[in-house]
């Protein structure tokens, strides 16, 4: 039998033994170096331990200036990540995550493959916290953020967050790795973050359209905005793979797509919920807002029915109600979204992001 490679880790692998080595990153071990941890002697909790010495949590968490990009993570070799937690970014505000920016490089690639707001990363779009119970993804009280979406790099993962808030930030952080032989066949980790807002009329949002490379794309996360009173969500999600002039893959309205139906009307309210592979949530307003302006978070992660492709892809979302006479209306909501695939390198490069008041939250 094969040895085992330690990657794609399951109940049923658990048991299995395999030369892969177990590191992890944090600020209180910032190279994740075997027997490297708990070392500091300052950082953001000296002053509380200064009755205790070293080793009693004096480095738990970094300190990011405004316009500074942290590097996180600096790994070489060949192996994966396979968890990440982030939290202390909402103690003041939890709408500022949509400002500080997780990029990740894959294999000393000078754009990155991720590029992506904090809260976006974790479906949670517009900052404020809700539980997500998913598989790749958990946000818990009071917003832990949670990734378990295998990342595979063969010769180096490098990983950064960028303040572009105009205060300080706190970040606490931990970066769980293997160091392992990867098989070929492995494709490396993309996220790609895009916001319109408003959507102009009768234009369909584009989730993401500059995929080249062989994959298949794993996911997707909206923030969804309405700016018009009534239903919202009508709209149909369409694929295009490959060469597509017509979609191969067509949708037959949002709420379907994430797993819902008929507008997720309960009793005349939104039913929120979240499972291992599709959730949304009603988030409430924009600030100092009247009505229409709903805002909702969805997702929909396609672990068991991934979209191959094999040279490019795009993906696009209609936004879609009704206006008198049965007629559909085309929407200019604020959408953000956030696509999750996986592809042979190398990455082309992004859109470049929104400026501090594209991405900013009200």
């Amino acid at each position: 039998m094969q040895a085992f490679d330690g990657l794609g880790m399951h109940l049923g692998s658990l048991a299995r033994l395999s030369k892969a080595k177990t590191r992890s990153i944090s600020p209180e071990n910032p190279t994740g170096e075997k027997g490297k941890g708990g070392l500091a002697t300052e950082g953001t909790g000296a002053a509380s331990a200064r009755e205790l010495g070293p080793g009693w949590k004096i480095s738990p968490s970094v300190l990011i200036e405004p316009g500074e990009g942290r590097v996180l993570a600096d790994i070489e070799g060949s192996g994966a990540i396979q968890s990440m937690w982030l939290s202390g970014h909402t103690v003041r505000d939890g709408r500022k995550t949509r400002l500080y920016v997780l990029r990740m490089y894959w294999d000393d690639q000078r754009v990155p493959s991720v590029e992506c707001p904090l809260c976006d990363f974790f479906a949670s779009g517009w900052g404020q916290f809700w539980q997500i119970n998913s598989l790749p993804v958990a946000v818990n009280p009071n917003s832990g953020y949670n990734s378990y979406w295998p990342m595979p790099f063969r010769n180096r993962c490098r990983i950064t967050l960028e303040n572009r808030d105009h205060e300080p930030m706190v970040q606490y952080y931990q970066i769980n790795y293997t160091l392992a032989e990867l098989p070929a066949d492995l494709a490396y980790f993309h996220a790609q973050f895009r916001r319109t807002n408003p959507l102009p009329y009768k234009q369909p949002y584009t989730i993401v359209s500059d995929v080249e490379g062989g994959g298949q794309y794993v996911g997707t996360s909206l923030a969804w905005g309405a700016n018009s009173q009534g239903w919202w969500g009508e709209g149909e999600i369409k694929f295009y793979i490959d060469g597509d002039e017509h979609p191969t893959i067509c949708g037959t309205g949002t709420e379907d797509y994430f797993g819902g139906a008929y507008g997720w009307n309960l009793q005349g309210k939104y039913g929120a919920y979240s499972g291992p592979f599709m959730g949304m949530v009603q988030v409430g307003r924009a600030e100092n807002a009247l009505p229409p302006q709903e805002r909702f978070c969805m997702y929909r992660w396609h672990i068991p029915d991934p979209i191959r492709f094999k040279a490019d892809l795009r993906v696009t979302i209609q936004a879609l109600g009704w206006q008198k006479g049965g007629k559909y209306r085309p929407l200019q909501d604020d959408i953000s979204s956030v696509a999750f695939w996986y592809q042979t390198l190398p990455t082309r490069p992004f859109p470049a992001l929104p400026d501090h008041e594209g991405l900013r939250i009200a």
